[in-house]
């Protein structure tokens, strides 16, 4: 049996901390911090929403007098520039901490390994490294949000064995089990945003809610035909609800979508379809770090096509519908040779329910 050094056992708690803050430090990372004296936990903190106070400052307010000369354990590098609160290098060094232990640099550039300098410059030993997979892996929205300026795109689809998500007269409720659907909106929580096409809104008629989370609902809608009561937009708070269009959508359908409470885009070239990757850069800018598409299959392929889905969550039913009429999870590639379809790889599988829940990312 492999030993787990302290510095792996104290991390791995930090971790655990950090996630914690899941779905509620957008557009800031998800970070833990323990520190340790004597080889004890004295005190923890995690960052617990945007605007609060970063993980360390308040693991370093509730240790008090005890940091000094302690070990902090902190899953991503300090922050060393003024934000939403002051820097967190300085409250370190204030405290006297002697170690520092960090699992990832921070990917922003404005940081980037500068506070671990400063750290080191003032006497401070700093080891990094420990639990970095896991702490990447934790953040791959804030990683890539800061890489690319993108968000991190995961797409979803609840499908048959044969990759059915209807059949061919469009009825689908439905094809995952009730404990799959209950998993799917909970994993909702993760994500700043939800993507849908218009034919979802108006076959489906979502709400788009996720369970304890205020996330942004985005449609793709290029001639406006959402309606103006639909489900997402009576409970959605002004704004809520983006609706990415173009210039074929008739001005009167998008002042009554804007008194309805929807934030319209219009993409700026004369152009059928609204592009994309534009979207995902204005949703950047608002400040979305991660989106959830959630269909229907043109949305999932053109996202695909584009090369703009980085991970998929798929939920298979144990159910056949074995119509080629049916609707597939996936249209629009057009792969013509196997070897040219996109491969991604397995991360986790598991059981919801009746069905199977797989998660696959692409490989870096």
């Amino acid at each position: 049996m492999m030993k787990i050094s302290s510095d792996d056992k104290f991390m791995r708690r930090a971790l655990v901390l950090a996630g914690r803050g899941r779905g509620k430090t957008s557009p800031n990372p998800m970070v833990g911090c323990v520190i340790v004296r004597g080889g004890r936990v004295v005190s923890e903190g995690w960052h617990r929403f945007c605007g609060g106070d970063h993980a360390e400052v308040m693991a370093l307010r509730k240790a008090g007098a005890r940091a000094k000369g302690a070990t902090m354990y902190v899953t991503l590098e300090p922050c060393s520039h003024w934000g939403r609160t002051p820097p967190c290098v300085d409250a370190v060094l204030s405290a006297g901490i002697r170690k520092v232990v960090v699992a990832m640099v921070d990917p922003n550039a404005v940081n980037n390994g500068k506070s671990l300098r400063m750290l080191r410059k003032a006497g401070v030993e700093v080891v990094t490294g420990v639990g970095a997979e896991e702490a990447a892996r934790l953040n791959q929205a804030f990683v890539k949000y800061m890489k690319t300026g993108m968000p991190f795109v995961v797409a979803k689809s609840a499908q048959t064995m044969d990759g059915k998500i209807a059949t061919r007269s469009g009825d689908s409720h439905w094809i995952t089990c009730e404990e799959s659907r209950a998993f799917a909106r909970r994993k909702r929580n993760a994500f700043d945003a939800i993507l849908v096409g218009v034919g979802t809104v108006l076959s489906d008629d979502p709400r788009l809610d996720a369970p304890d989370s205020r996330i942004r609902k985005v449609v793709l809608d290029s001639r406006l035909r959402t309606p103006a009561n639909a489900r997402l937009l009576k409970n959605s708070e002004p704004g809520q609800v983006i609706i990415a269009t173009t210039h074929r959508a008739p001005a009167s359908a998008r002042k009554r979508l804007e008194m309805a409470g929807a934030l319209v885009l219009l993409y700026p070239k004369r152009s059928g379809r609204v592009d994309m990757k534009w979207l995902l850069r204005e949703l950047a800018r608002e400040g979305i770090t991660s989106v959830l598409i959630e269909g229907g299959a043109s949305v999932i392929g053109s996202a695909l096509k584009a090369g703009l889905v980085d991970c998929w969550h798929v939920y298979i039913a144990p159910k056949v519908v074995g119509d080629e009429r049916a609707k597939a999870s996936v249209a629009g590639l057009d792969v013509a040779r196997v070897a040219l379809a996109p491969e991604f790889k397995i991360v986790s599988l598991q059981r919801t329910g009746k069905d199977v829940f797989i998660e696959l990312c692409l490989p870096e």
